[in-house]
C-alpha cells in the first residue's frame, strides 16, 4: 500500500490478502501524517477509502508499543450511527485477523449487560455510537483513562445529529495525552471549529474534498414533476429504463420510505426499505443483502445518507429533494465512488424549484435536465425567473399615498335622536332593549 512503511507482519499479511496494494488520496497523506503522532482534520468524502486511513496506522501502533496487559481501550472510533459503526468494525476485524488485537462494537440494540461483558475482555479497539458510550461512562462501564487514540468519523454528521455534547462529554473521560484524528466530509461545517478547538492539539489540516482532488464522475439530472403522482410514475419509469446494479432513493420523511418500498416491490423490483424506526437486526439485514446483490434497490430516509460503504452502487434518486446542499452532497456521494461512473437524478416539483437552485449555486453545479417523452408532464420551470434561476414572485403595484387617503374617507357618526324633556340619560343596552321590546321610560 505504502512501499516505505515496515508494517508488521500481520498488519501486513491483511493488506496484501485484501489486496490494498495502491493507496488512496486520502491514504497517502493520512497514514504517514497519523503514525507520526500529530492530531489531523482530514477533509475527505466516504468512499475515497478514509476507514482505513484511520484504521491502517491505528493498528500499526498498537501492534508496534508495548502496552501493559490487560490495559483496556486503547484505541476509540466515534460514528454517527450503527450502519456506519458495524462496517468500521467488520473492516478492523478483516485488519487485525492474524495480530493479537480485538475490536468490540458498542451502539444501541443491545443490552448493558451484553456491552459490559464485551468491555470485561478489554478489547484494545473500541468502536461505538456515542449516545450508547456515554451510557455506559455514567455507569462506570467503560474506561478510557489509558486511550492512545480517539478517532472521529464523520464529525459533521455527529453534529448535525446533535452529538456534540456527547462528543465532548467522551472526550473528557478519555487520556489527555492521546492523540486525535478527526475525519468530514467538509471543513467548512458550522461547529467543526468549535469542537476541533476543543479535542485537537496544532491539528495538521489535510483537505481532499472534491475541489482539491477533481469533482468523482457523477451525472447530475433533474426530472420535472407535476406532482407526487407524476414523481411515482417517473420514479418506476427511472428504475425500469435506466441501467444500474444497484439503486438507492431518498426520501425526506419515514412514511414516504415506506410507501416508496411498496410501490416499487410492486413495480417488480426487489426493494427494501431503511430508516430510524427500523430495529437493529432488521437494519442490519437490509444492508447485508443490499450489499451482497440480493436487493437491488434500498430505499432510504438520509439515516443512509452518510456511512454506508457499499460497492457498485450506480444509480442513486432523489424521490424528495434534501433540504440542503450538504445532504445533496452526502446522498449522491454513494455512487461515483474510486473512479466508477454513477448518475443521480432528482425529481423536481413546481415547490422544490428554488431549492434546487439553491442547492445547484452552493455546490457549483450545473444539473443536466432529463425528459421522458411518454411522461411529459405540464410544469417546465416558472414562468418568470430572477436573475438567480428562481422563481420571480408577482410585484406589488404601488399606491399614492393621497390618493389612498382619499378613498377611505371617514364614516359620518349618525346623530342620537333627541330625547323628551323629563327623560333620564340611557345606557347603550337600555336603549337597544327599548328599541327591541317597546318598554318606554320610567
Amino acid at each position: 500500500m505504502i512501499t516505505d512503511i515496515d508494517f508488521y507482519p500481520g498488519l501486513h499479511k491483511a493488506l496484501g490478502e485484501l489486496k490494498l496494494e495502491q493507496a488512496t488520496p486520502v491514504q497517502a497523506a493520512t497514514i504517514p501524517a497519523a503514525l507520526a503522532g500529530k492530531d489531523l482534520l482530514v477533509s475527505a468524502q466516504t468512499g475515497s477509502g478514509k476507514t482505513f486511513a484511520f484504521l491502517v496506522p491505528m493498528i500499526q501502533r498498537l501492534c508496534t508499543e508495548q502496552a501493559e496487559k490487560d490495559a483496556g481501550t486503547l484505541a476509540l472510533v466515534l460514528v454517527p450511527t450503527r450502519e456506519l459503526a458495524r462496517q468500521v468494525a467488520k473492516q478492523c476485524e478483516a485488519l487485525i485477523a492474524s495480530t493479537p488485537l480485538h475490536v468490540a462494537l458498542i451502539t444501541g440494540g443491545e443490552s448493558f449487560k451484553f456491552h459490559d461483558a464485551l468491555l470485561r475482555k478489554n478489547p484494545e479497539i473500541v468502536v461505538a455510537t456515542t449516545g450508547r458510550l456515554v451510557e455506559l461512562l455514567d455507569k462506570g462501564m467503560a474506561d478510557l483513562k489509558k486511550l492512545k487514540m480517539l478517532v472521529l468519523d464523520e464529525a459533521d454528521r455527529m453534529l448535525d445529529m446533535g452529538f456534540s455534547e456527547d462528543v465532548l462529554r467522551i472526550a473528557s473521560d478519555c487520556n489527555t495525552a492521546r492523540q486525535t484524528l478527526m475525519f468530514s466530509a467538509t471543513l467548512g461545517h458550522t461547529g467543526l471549529d468549535h469542537i476541533g478547538s476543543a479535542l485537537l492539539r496544532e491539528p495538521e489540516v489535510i483537505d481532499l474534498t472534491p475541489e482539491a482532488e477533481g469533482e468523482p464522475d457523477i451525472e447530475h439530472r433533474i426530472l420535472l414533476v407535476d406532482d407526487r403522482k407524476h414523481k411515482e410514475k417517473l420514479l418506476a419509469w427511472l428504475l425500469d429504463n435506466i441501467p444500474f446494479q444497484r439503486a438507492l432513493v431518498f426520501t425526506n420523511t419515514r412514511d414516504n420510505a415506506d410507501r416508496l418500498g411498496g410501490l416499487i416491490r410492486y413495480h417488480k423490483h426487489n426493494a427494501g426499505v431503511l430508516h430510524g424506526e427500523k430495529e437493529h437486526s432488521i437494519r442490519k439485514n437490509l444492508i447485508d443483502q443490499f450489499a451482497h446483490g440480493k436487493m437491488r434497490v434500498l430505499v432510504a430516509s438520509d439515516v443512509a445518507a452518510r456511512g454506508l460503504d457499499i460497492r457498485d452502487v450506480d444509480l442513486v434518486i432523489n424521490f424528495d429533494m434534501p433540504r440542503r446542499g450538504d445532504d445533496y452532497l452526502h446522498r449522491v456521494g454513494r455512487t461515483g465512488r474510486a473512479g466508477s461512473h454513477g448518475i443521480a437524478v432528482s425529481l423536481i416539483s413546481p415547490q422544490e424549484w428554488d431549492l434546487m437552485i439553491s442547492i445547484q449555486r452552493y455546490l457549483k453545479l450545473q444539473f443536466e435536465r432529463m425528459f421522458v417523452r411518454e411522461l411529459a408532464g405540464s410544469f417546465h420551470g416558472p414562468k418568470k425567473m430572477k436573475s438567480s434561476g428562481k422563481t420571480a414572485g408577482k410585484k406589488k403595484k404601488k399606491t399614492d399615498k393621497g390618493v389612498e387617503a382619499k378613498k377611505k374617507k371617514p364614516t359620518a357618526k349618525k346623530k342620537a335622536a333627541p330625547r323628551k324633556p323629563g327623560t333620564a340619560p340611557l345606557t347603550g343596552n337600555e336603549t337597544v332593549k327599548r328599541k327591541t321590546t317597546g318598554l318606554k321610560p320610567d
